[in-house]
């Protein structure tokens, strides 16, 4: 069965105009959702609307109504909703093209699939695709979804575009109220290039398929489990160690990842850890972060 548009429109670059279809970019339906039940009979909740004078309603005689004042409400009907009508309840008017880069991720809402509405738009839109491919930039435009306006992204995604509609300014918080108390203060340089090598050994290229949701996982078989009849298996977290201090930890870090896992050893066969030099006798006191960096370093090198 075909896809079901979300919206079906314009997509207008000044006089050129092509019919287009929006649809959802992702999907929720895989998700493991439970129902809610009697915790006896096990039966499904229906939940009904409920007016505290008549009790159980109709959804049919429900209406939608905006409250202007305390417990004050004005009826909204289909046809006033209707009679709102600007250009983008049909019409993606494109008004800006924009770098990339220069929309803050932050910015970015939901993710949707914009594709010509039959065969007599596509050569239009193939003309629009690639124009806005060889110039490296967004489109910024705006249509009407679920009864708002929204400001949108729109660029080139394979053999069609990829629309992103942006969050309004009002509704991204200030960072200052968050970040505002975290003092300015410069690393230091030798504990900064250990991290920045620490970054570099970890580079990698990324693919979602690498990033299954574990606890999805761990929740269906926990499921699975309990369908057979078995008490379900709990998997304890992990026990984190207590980091010394910060140039420990990196010295730790990059020595890991330079050499392959060693083999477990029961706690009777690990050595105990040899304490840290001490300064000689009037000199300045040994940083044991800068010890540890420097000697993962060495060992990264080997």
């Amino acid at each position: 069965m075909a896809p079901r548009a979300s919206w079906k429109g314009y997509l207008k670059l000044s006089l050129v105009s092509c019919p287009v279809r929006l649809y959802p970019a992702t999907s929720a339906s895989e998700r493991i959702s439970f129902n809610q039940l009697h915790k006896k009979t096990h039966n499904r909740i229906n939940m009904k609307p409920v007016d505290p004078e008549l009790g159980l309603v109709e959804r049919s005689d429900l209406v939608r109504g905006y409250e202007y004042e305390d417990k004050q409400y004005i009826i909204i009907d289909d046809a006033d909703l209707e009679a709102v009508r600007i250009e983008s309840n049909h019409t993606m008017n494109i008004e800006a093209f924009v770098d990339e880069d220069e929309v803050d991720v932050i910015y970015q809402d939901s993710p949707y699939y914009l594709a010509p509405d039959g065969a007599m738009a596509e050569e239009t839109f193939a003309v629009l695709r690639e124009a806005m491919r060889k110039s490296g930039k967004l489109a910024i435009a705006r249509l009407v979804l679920s009864s708002r306006e929204r400001v949108v992204t729109i660029g080139p995604r394979e053999n069609g575009m990829f629309v992103c509609t942006l969050r309004n300014p009002n509704e991204v918080r200030g960072t200052a109220e968050y970040f505002g108390n975290i003092p300015d203060a410069k690393p230091d340089p030798e504990m900064l290039q250990l991290a920045e090598a620490l970054i570099k050994q970890k580079q990698t290229h990324f693919d979602p398929k690498n990033y299954e949701d574990r606890y999805e996982v761990a929740l269906m078989a926990m499921i699975r489990e309990k369908l057979k009849g078995h008490k379900p298996i709990i998997a304890a977290a992990p026990e984190r160690g207590n980091v010394i201090n910060l140039m420990d930890a990196l010295k730790a870090s990059l020595s890991q990842q330079a050499k392959p896992p060693a083999k477990s050893k029961s706690k009777a066969e690990e050595a105990p850890a040899k304490p840290a030099k001490k300064a000689a006798a009037g000199g300045a006191p040994e940083n044991p972060l800068k010890a540890n960096l420097l000697k993962a370093v060495g060992k990264s090198k080997k």
